[in-house]
């Protein structure tokens, strides 16, 4: 039955995909020349699409992604649910509680799985995020998903477990990167937030500049837009890329979640004013808009400028736990944001769990 599902997922895949066609002069084209790019979705036809091009070579999941897909009554993604069901309630959990939250990360697994088989680099599966103050915990569930990634045959260097850029979160991907599980430390708003991911040794970060203006713009009642070299959000980011290359850190810089700096009409605003850094996750309809656009696109961000930056050392190279809620206290958007983001995904997860309980539980009556 297992097998049956797994291959009705595949073959609704395949039936649904249909060429992309990217411009070889496009910003787009331009962009990945100089910045690794993975596209924001969960959408595994659109994941295709983009895949096809060349220009695309990872992508990145997130609570709300895995939420739409299990809520979708899309045949393609009910199919997963289904195997995650069944393979939840197979799994002789002693704690009936305990079957609803494996189903749920066996759906993520699932949909990352189908992911592996499109993109030749990084699948991103998050942690459940009401754990995102749990170290112990966070390092359980990742030790899980990649466990359950194995068993699918997907290596774990393919595989960025994902944790809220939390301290918990931050010290649970400290463990898993030196067993070799690598990590991707979201949901970041505050430098502070960039700085301990990386001296604590994270792969990957994902900075969300169009959040961190819309804090700005919020706290400032501002209604006109402002020059992306101005936008806080580009900013924020720019200091973060500096200071890991002015200080020799290995994590990647990757921003998420984009805004247009000067308002409705500028959506590329702050992709374009970040060109050159490390990578970037866009979601498919900003990828669009790239690709229909033929306009030179210069390098802003280079390594030679960032390392001459004159970033300051933050906590004499390790900072501690009392050193980052400090700092972190003292920035309004890394606070508000990072509590928002955390609640957003929780609620999302939720939604699914709502959902997920329900068949596991018509799944046991027939047992």
């Amino acid at each position: 039955m297992k097998f049956l599902l797994i291959s009705s997922i595949f073959l609704l895949f395949l039936e649904r995909t249909h060429a992309f066609s990217a411009s070889s002069t496009s910003q787009l084209a331009q962009l990945a020349s100089m910045t690794t790019l993975s596209i924001d979705s969960g959408d595994l036809k659109v994941i295709e699409e983009y895949s096809k091009t060349g220009l695309i070579t990872d992508a990145t999941t997130n609570p709300l992604f895995v939420s739409q897909a299990g809520l979708s009554g899309d045949p393609l993604y009910s199919a997963m649910v289904d195997e995650a069901v069944a393979f939840a309630v197979a799994s002789e959990c002693e704690n009936k509680d305990d079957v609803i939250p494996l189903a749920i990360d066996a759906l993520a697994v699932n949909l990352g799985e189908a992911i592996s088989k499109i993109v030749p680099g990084y699948i991103s599966t998050e942690v459940d995020p009401r754990l995102s103050f749990d170290t112990d915990a966070s390092i359980e569930r990742a030790h899980r998903i990649i466990s359950m990634y194995a068993k699918k045959g997907v290596p774990k260097e393919r595989v960025l477990i994902k944790l809220a850029a939390t301290w918990e979160g931050i010290m649970a991907a400290k463990a898993l990167e030196a067993e070799g599980i690598q990590c991707n430390l979201t949901l970041i708003f505050s430098h502070v937030q960039a700085v301990a991911c990386a001296q604590y040794g994270a792969h990957l970060i994902s900075p969300f500049p169009g959040r961190i203006l819309d804090w700005h713009k919020t706290k400032e009642g501002r209604t006109e837009g402002v020059q992306p070299c101005d936008d806080e959000g580009v900013i924020a980011v720019k200091k973060m890329y500096s200071y890991y290359k002015a200080f020799c850190h290995d994590t990647i810089c990757m921003p998420a979640s984009w805004r247009p700096s000067r308002g409705a009409g500028y959506e590329l605003d702050e992709i374009r004013e970040l060109a050159g850094v490390d990578r970037m996750t866009i979601p498919a309809p900003l990828l669009e808009k790239l690709n229909a656009c033929t306009d030179p696109l210069p390098r802003v961000l280079n390594v030679d400028d960032a390392k001459h930056s004159g970033e300051a050392l933050i906590g004499e190279g390790a900072i501690d736990e009392k050193g980052f809620r400090y700092m972190l206290n003292m920035d309004g958007a890394g606070t508000d944001k990072l509590a928002e983001g955390i609640r957003a995904f929780i609620g999302e997860t939720e939604k699914l769990e709502k959902a997920i309980t329900e068949k596991v539980n018509a799944a046991m009556l027939v047992q």
